[in-house]
């Protein structure tokens, strides 16, 4: 038996929502080969949430776990959770808000594959809360496989969040993430042994992580601070600065009061030519 999430929300009060729709009514009408596709996964359902848990489930399904069956979890969660309803469309908009390729907000929604393993590892931290962690495992383990994304289901992710390209993302079981952040392609937030304790990272409100950094140990990475693309760090950053480099090093401020928001990755190196 599948639970409806109908919302009692207007839809000028949900207006994530309503964008969604307003797109999804429009690819109706302009992409008639995939108003099927829409249809099922945004203009049959009485909520964000609804659709939310539907598009995911049909993704994350397999001959192991029907999409049903997935999709019952994701409600389930959803009752025990309510909250990753309004962190799923603050991501949306974070996404909207940053991504230059994104003008409209059913196109993560539908098809990035960045902000479905997010909102997937909503869903799966929410049922390891609940005890399923078998289910939640299985979860993260179809997330690795459709989305090239492997979250471990207890680690903390914040609202706002951008993951942005997402190929090769990892978090590990003891990570934390804040609100607001922005992350790229290939990125590493590890450990640095097999201890059972803390041992992964804590990254601030407000933080940008450029591609292929890897961020090790139970280190701080203080808010607003930003990391440069391919950068190894293994000490804790002051909060709004920059650090880039193998081992990472400290070369100046972060850019931008917000660097998450603004997104600019160029860093400015001082000249050690002379």
């Amino acid at each position: 038996m599948t639970v409806s999430l109908k919302t009692v929300t207007p839809a000028s009060l949900d207006p994530v929502w309503a964008a969604v729709q307003a797109n999804a009514r429009e690819i109706v009408a302009g992409e008639r080969s995939l108003a099927s596709m829409v249809m099922a996964n945004v203009l049959n359902h009485d909520s964000f949430e609804d659709a939310l848990a539907h598009r995911l489930a049909e993704r994350l399904g397999d001959a192991d776990v029907s999409a049903d069956l997935v999709r019952q979890a994701f409600h389930d969660a959803l009752l025990f959770r309510p909250e990753i309803g309004q962190e799923a469309r603050a991501d949306l908009a974070a996404t909207l808000e940053r991504d230059p390729a994104t003008h409209r907000a059913i196109v993560p929604f539908l098809y990035f594959k960045g902000y479905q393993a997010i909102q997937t590892h909503r869903f799966a931290n929410a049922l390891w809360l609940m005890g399923r962690r078998d289910f939640a495992l299985f979860i993260q383990s179809r997330s690795s496989q459709v989305f090239q994304v492997d979250i471990n289901p207890n680690a903390r992710i914040g609202r706002g969040i951008m993951l942005d390209h997402a190929t090769g993302f990892v978090v590990g079981e003891t990570a934390v993430i804040g609100d607001h952040v922005s992350i790229l392609q290939g990125v590493t937030l590890g450990g640095t042994g097999k201890a059972d304790e803390d041992r992964h990272p804590k990254i601030g409100n407000g933080v940008l992580i450029g591609a292929g950094a890897i961020i090790l140990g139970n280190i701080k990475i203080g808010e607003c601070a930003r990391i440069g693309a391919g950068s190894v760090v293994v000490k804790e950053v002051p909060p709004r600065v920059t650090v880039v480099g193998v081992p990472a090093r400290i070369v100046g401020e972060a850019g931008a009061a917000q660097p998450a928001s603004v997104m600019d990755q160029v860093v400015s190196l001082p000249d050690l030519s002379g």
